[in-house]
C-alpha cells in the first residue's frame, strides 16, 4: 500500500508550481500551447502538462565591444547597452529559441549597420538621435518574438590613437581661436572708450592736467618714487587751480 502512495504523492508535488509576480508559466499538454498562466499557484495535469516560466522584468543586455568603420572611413570601437522586456510570454517561448541570444545578435548587428550610416562628428554630436534609432530598428526585428527594447544607449567610444591627438590639437587651435577673439573685442572696446575721454578731454584741456596729478599721485604712492614737474607744467596746474577756484565761487 505504502509503495503506491509514494508515486501519487510525488507526482502530486511534481504538479504544483508556483509563479511569482514577475514571472508568467506557458503550459503545454502534450506538447501543443494551452496558453499563459500565473501569477500565483498552478495546478498541472501530471507527467502530461509541462511549464515554461518567462520574465517579465525589464533585462539589461550589454552589447560587447566592436570594430565598426564610419561613413567617413574611420574606424571606432563601440560598446553598448540594450533594455528590453517580454510583453507577450507565449511568443518569446514559440516563435523563438532563445530571445536572449536572439536580441543580443540582433542588437550587434543593428549597432554596426547604423553606426556605419554616419560620419564621426555626427556620432559625436547626435548620440541621443542615434540611440533612438538604433532602438527602433531593434525593436521592429523583436515584435514578432514577443520582446519590446526600451532603450539602448551608447556607452563608449574608443577612437584611434592618431585621431584623438588630431581631435585634441583641433581643440587647442579652437580655444586659441576664441581667445585672439575676445583680447580682440577687448582692445576695440578700449579704443572705442579712450577715443570718447579723448573727445571730452579736448573740449576741456584742464581735464587732462588734472588727470595728470591723478596719476602722479598714484605713482608717489611709494615713498622712494621721485617726480620731476617741468615748469611748464606747473603754470599749467596753476590756471587749473584758479579755473576750479573760480568755479567754487560761482
Amino acid at each position: 500500500m505504502w509503495f503506491l502512495l509514494i508515486p501519487v504523492i510525488i507526482l502530486l508535488l511534481m504538479s504544483v508550481k508556483v509563479v511569482k509576480e514577475y514571472d508568467r508559466g506557458v503550459i503545454f499538454l502534450l506538447g501543443r500551447c494551452k496558453g499563459v498562466r500565473g501569477p500565483g499557484l498552478i495546478l498541472l495535469i501530471p507527467l502530461l502538462e509541462r511549464m515554461t516560466k518567462v520574465t517579465l522584468r525589464t533585462i539589461t543586455m550589454g552589447i560587447p565591444s566592436q570594430k565598426i568603420i564610419t561613413k567617413d572611413n574611420v574606424s571606432i570601437d563601440i560598446a553598448a547597452v540594450a533594455y528590453y522586456n517580454i510583453i507577450d510570454p507565449q511568443k518569446s517561448v514559440i516563435a523563438i529559441e532563445n530571445v536572449y541570444d536572439a536580441v543580443n545578435q540582433i542588437s550587434q548587428t543593428t549597432v554596426r549597420n547604423v553606426i556605419g550610416q554616419f560620419e564621426l562628428d555626427q556620432l559625436l554630436s547626435k548620440t541621443a538621435d542615434i540611440n533612438t534609432k538604433i532602438k527602433n530598428v531593434i525593436d521592429l526585428h523583436t515584435e514578432p518574438w514577443g520582446a519590446q527594447v526600451t532603450a539602448v544607449e551608447i556607452k563608449d567610444i574608443t577612437l584611434p590613437e592618431n585621431m584623438q591627438r588630431a581631435m585634441a590639437k583641433e581643440a587647442e587651435a579652437e580655444r586659441e581661436r576664441r581667445a585672439k577673439i575676445v583680447a580682440a573685442e577687448g582692445e576695440m572696446q578700449a579704443a572705442k572708450k579712450l577715443g570718447e575721454a579723448a573727445d571730452v578731454m579736448s573740449k576741456h584741456p584742464v581735464a587732462l592736467q588734472l588727470r595728470t596729478l591723478q596719476t602722479m599721485a598714484e605713482i608717489s604712492v611709494e615713498k622712494n618714487s621721485t617726480i620731476i614737474f617741468p615748469a611748464q607744467f606747473m603754470s599749467t596746474v596753476q590756471e587749473a587751480v584758479k579755473l576750479m577756484k573760480a568755479d567754487s565761487t560761482k
